[in-house]
């Protein structure tokens, strides 16, 4: 049989599962859907999600749990905005903390001001805030994010030791980054994501950068798989995908395979045997 007109078959240890989220509906969405002149607007300055973008996460959040999904993941990476890390702890994390369960919460109660109760870290994979998976950078006050020190407040249970530096350097008021830019970007974070232990990660991030960094993906697939693949994302929208080395370049060791012929014994095969006795 020829499987070479549309299946492909690779080793499951250079393989990722990679759940790709982007943040819900945050009020620079809304003002930008009427005025797109508002994205300009300080009054989004790292805006954070409506009362509508937390029912989303919510149903996000009742998805994750039915499918099993939450137990699977091994890692939460979320871009370091307000909209991005409420997705993230909201669909991700444990729900409202418990009474007698002293773990730090992955958001205190009304952070960003969202009148949502602290989400708990109990039972949850760790959270990790990467900078590279960020919107586009630049003039958008709505992508410009807050001093390191308030997200650790406010976040207390999110790892934010890759933010190097305390206030954004990356975001300038007058220079936008480039869609080939943000692709490159999209490619770093790509090769850094690939070079973790973690082999099922969650990440949440942003419309604009998921779309030109999976724009680089499926031309050597079938138009309906790089329609899915490439597409925007919808508000809280998230698509599961495998991230495959073809390069073959890991150096990580199977798991899961097991080298048999244990205890040691004849194992050749009928057909190789019946080759030998001819």
């Amino acid at each position: 049989m020829d499987a070479s007109g549309g299946q492909g078959l690779y080793p499951l240890h250079h393989c990722k599962t990679l759940h790709l989220v982007r943040h819900a509906q945050g009020f620079h969405n809304v003002a930008g859907e009427k005025d797109h002149e508002s994205y300009l607007s300080y009054d989004y300055l790292d805006a954070s999600l409506t009362p509508r973008g937390w029912e989303q996460v919510d149903n996000l959040q009742k998805h994750v749990r039915a499918s099993g999904l939450n137990k699977k993941i091994e890692l939460v990476i979320t871009s370091p905005l307000t909209r991005t890390i409420q997705t993230a702890v909201g669909v991700f994390g444990a729900g409202d903390c418990a009474d007698g369960i002293n773990v730090r919460p992955l958001m205190v109660a009304d952070a960003g001001n969202s009148s949502r109760p602290a989400i708990s870290s109990f039972g949850c994979p760790p959270f990790l805030a990467v900078e590279l998976c960020r919107e586009h950078l630049g003039v958008h006050p709505c992508d410009k994010r807050r001093s390191k020190r308030e997200y650790e407040t406010q976040f207390p249970a999110i790892d934010f030791s890759l933010i190097e530096n305390e206030e954004d350097i990356l975001w300038k008021e007058d220079v936008r980054e480039t869609d080939e830019e943000v692709a490159e970007r999209g490619m770093k974070f790509l090769k850094w994501l690939w070079n973790r232990k973690e082999k099922e990660i969650a990440i949440v991030s942003h419309s604009g950068f998921l779309f030109h960094t999976l724009s680089a993906f499926g031309n050597d697939c079938h138009q309906v798989v790089k329609d899915e693949i490439c597409t925007h994302f919808a508000n809280c929208e998230l698509r599961s995908m495998v991230f495959v080395d073809k390069g073959m370049a890991s150096s990580d060791s199977a798991t899961t395979n097991f080298p048999g012929k244990i205890p040691n014994g004849l194992d050749l095969p009928s057909d190789v045997a019946d080759e030998k006795l001819a």
